[in-house]
């Protein structure tokens, strides 16, 4: 990524986060005062889920700007990593709110009270649903000319806010209009266990990026194919690929003709980088220059039988 397309998108990703955090504050009061005035079980745990996405939202806030910070000495993959380390933070919060909401809708069971105002309730999650549309229309928009990573977990976590209203907006309706006393519990059971079902989901992510994960095979093979086309190329080996926060990192063994000369090795290489780059833009490479049938044979790769079965062949 060039210095002018890095200062273009960090402040368009800030901005989305930025936006966020306003949003989760507002629907944070909001829902706080339907909770309180309503009583309802159901829109506590909408209320619990909204600040846990102003939490998450600052999280994103923080690690898109930590994240997007250059290489420096101590750092010299960047700081991607940040938003890994985030994230986890925030499984640990949303779990423990998740077995907090589960517990008072337990109590509900045992000891029934019927809810108050239920047109107040339902108002402000029909208003909460049309603010996270906006949120949402925004973020879709930023991850289009970003392609940032946090944004759009920030994007995927919110699209759950819509069918948590939806769900308030249901318990109060069946609990006060059709006399279903048992819907709100019902309702605050299932939101904790939706919430519960996203902090592991959450923590999944986290874990295969610090743990460098491999890019998905049709990424890997994607990529491949694009340094493959380039002429002088006879053989790919130890392709290895893995993400931290928004950056992408790529690097394998290519293989060249034997009695080629240092410099027109080297301008194959510099060939096959450019052609990736013009192609993977937002992905560092790193090529390692091998004469045509060499083995290694301290290869780890080779030693766990992981390398794909249609790597190291001539192409």
């Amino acid at each position: 990524m060039t210095e002018s397309e890095r200062k273009r998108i960090i402040p368009l990703a800030t901005r989305a986060a930025l936006f966020s955090v306003g949003m989760a504050t507002f629907l944070l009061c909001l829902k706080g005062f339907a909770a309180w005035h309503t009583g309802s079980v159901a829109m506590l745990g909408s209320l619990a889920d909204t600040g846990l996405d102003l939490l998450a939202s600052l999280v994103t806030l923080y690690g898109v700007r930590l994240a997007a910070e250059p290489a420096d000495h101590d750092h010299r993959f960047g700081h991607g990593k940040a938003e890994a380390l985030a994230a986890l933070f925030q499984v640990a919060l949303i779990t423990a709110s998740a077995a907090a909401i589960a517990w008072r809708a337990i109590e509900r069971f045992g000891n029934p009270q019927a809810g108050a105002d239920a047109e107040f309730g339902i108002g402000v999650s029909l208003i909460a649903i049309v603010a996270t549309f906006v949120l949402l229309a925004y973020q879709r928009h930023v991850i289009r000319r970003t392609g940032s990573v946090a944004i759009l977990a920030d994007n995927v976590h919110y699209q759950s806010d819509v069918l948590l209203n939806l769900a308030v907006i249901a318990a109060l309706a069946l609990d006060q209009y059709f006399g279903v006393t048992g819907a709100d519990p019902v309702f605050g059971v299932a939101i904790a266990l939706w919430l519960a079902w996203g902090a592991f989901q959450a923590s999944s992510n986290a874990i295969d990026q610090l743990m460098d994960k491999e890019w998905p095979e049709a990424d890997r093979r994607a990529y491949i194919e694009v340094a493959a086309r380039q002429p002088g190329l006879l053989g790919i080996h130890d392709f290895r690929t893995r993400r931290s926060g928004s950056h992408e990192f790529a690097q394998f063994h290519m293989e060249v003709a034997r009695d080629l000369t240092v410099a027109q090795a080297h301008d194959i290489v510099e060939r096959v980088e450019r052609a990736l780059r013009d192609a993977f833009p937002k992905v560092e490479v790193l090529i390692h220059l091998d004469p045509e049938g060499h083995v290694d044979t301290d290869n780890p790769l080779i030693e766990a039988d992981v390398t794909p079965h249609w790597f190291g062949k001539r192409l």
